[in-house]
């Protein structure tokens, strides 16, 4: 998966951030990039209706681009339900789903998605149970805000730690607790230490993103059995 912008070409990972995590089918999407497109395309091969249970970690244009061409979205058997990060959150998602589909962004408005969607709020460390899973918002440093989350079903669990600056020095007791014991850590790996550095290119402390060293420092401190580096910076290869 891609930071920032989706990039062609790629052999595998091209898209923007959205994974789909299932269980007991029960279906939870995480972030709507821009791999949203081909897993709309993947659900209308199956049974309607879809009911589907969206958690967005945050609201920059990598994480949200994909959900204008979400084709279940059109259909009016499909129901979403939507959690936005924050307080504010059901809000600030349904008025920036509806931002970037105004002209001159894109020719159909929102309101042409005739499926029923209902938005929410996720607020840190309130779990949210959703048929078969137990999904627990937890904040983490990034500008303007982020949420990873921990996914449990099934006696495993899966974090979601997209556009995170985790530093071993500055890892927090309660994210530490929060991700402790995982079976899946998907942790943001955007650069290199001598990127991050500024040993090369220009220096990306404060950016809002992690190096793939401390993302293993981190998986191997809260004990995550499998570690995913996620998250990767446009120009790999």
């Amino acid at each position: 998966v891609r930071g920032s912008i989706a990039v062609s070409g790629s052999r595998i990972g091209g898209n923007t951030a959205c994974v789909e995590v299932t269980s007991q089918g029960h279906r939870l999407i995480l972030d709507a990039g821009t791999g949203l497109r081909a897993l709309g395309e993947s659900m209308m091969r199956e049974p309607i209706p879809h009911d589907v249970t969206m958690f967005f970690s945050h609201l920059h244009w990598d994480h949200v681009q994909g959900f204008p061409f979400f084709t279940p979205a059109y259909l009016p058997t499909s129901r979403l339900t939507m959690y936005g990060p924050g307080a504010n959150g059901a809000q600030a998602l349904q008025s920036e789903l509806a931002a970037q589909m105004q002209p001159p962004h894109f020719p159909v408005p929102l309101s042409t998605m005739r499926s029923k969607m209902d938005f929410l709020s996720a607020l840190h460390a309130r779990t949210v149970e959703v048929g078969p899973f137990k999904v627990t918002p937890i904040d983490v440093p990034h500008p303007q805000g982020c949420l990873a989350y921990r996914v449990e079903a099934d006696g495993h669990s899966f974090i979601y730690a997209t556009d995170v600056e985790l530093r071993m020095e500055d890892l927090s007791p309660e994210v530490a607790r929060l991700f402790e014991g995982a079976d899946v850590l998907c942790l943001d790996a955007q650069y290199t230490p001598d990127e991050y550095d500024g040993k090369k290119g220009i220096p990306k402390k404060g950016w809002g993103h992690s190096t793939m060293m401390d993302a293993a420092g981190v998986a191997k401190t809260v004990g995550a059995r499998r570690l995913c580096l996620f998250h990767h910076d446009p120009d790999r290869k």
